[in-house]
């Protein structure tokens, strides 16, 4: 007989665990990307994406179902106005799940939790660029302070 594999405790209660996945549910929604530990963001991934798929239905019982767990007016809104428009041609898989470098103070997982289709998602080409353009402005600058130093003994 196969048996459920069984969920995160995250060492909290349930109802402490309850509550930390709905919080984290709502940043997401008003935020549309959180970062939290790996463990967190896996969980949450489970809790939201029921969520949408129950909101892709539209109707006034799947607004209460959701606002039981979602206690936010503005993040319900946003759920059933924005998110489901976005997401509402995908057949799940709303959220993706992308892993960072651990937290210096304790070295725990860190991972990054964020909507698929928005637009708002830094691609890794696009953080190369910036971080190319950055050390261009550097060098540039530093240029700029050996002449000044140079005239300056002069």
């Amino acid at each position: 007989m196969r048996k459920g594999k069984p969920a995160r405790k995250l060492g909290r209660t349930a109802a402490h665990r309850r509550a930390t996945l709905n919080n984290l549910s709502t940043q997401l929604i008003l935020h549309k990307r959180i970062e939290t530990t790996e463990a967190k963001a896996k969980e949450t991934r489970k809790v939201i994406e029921k969520m949408i798929t129950k909101a892709r239905k539209g109707t006034v019982h799947a607004q209460r179902d959701i606002f039981k767990d979602i206690r936010d007016k503005k993040a319900i809104r946003i759920l059933f106005e924005e998110v489901v428009a976005k997401v509402g041609a995908r057949n799940g898989g709303y959220t993706r799940v992308i892993k960072l470098a651990p937290r210096l103070g304790d070295a725990a997982k860190m991972a990054i939790i964020e909507f698929v289709d928005y637009s708002e998602a830094i691609s890794p080409a696009s953080s190369q660029k910036s971080s190319k353009q950055d050390r261009a402005k550097r060098v540039q600058g530093s240029k700029k302070n050996v002449d000044a130093v140079a005239e300056s003994a002069e």
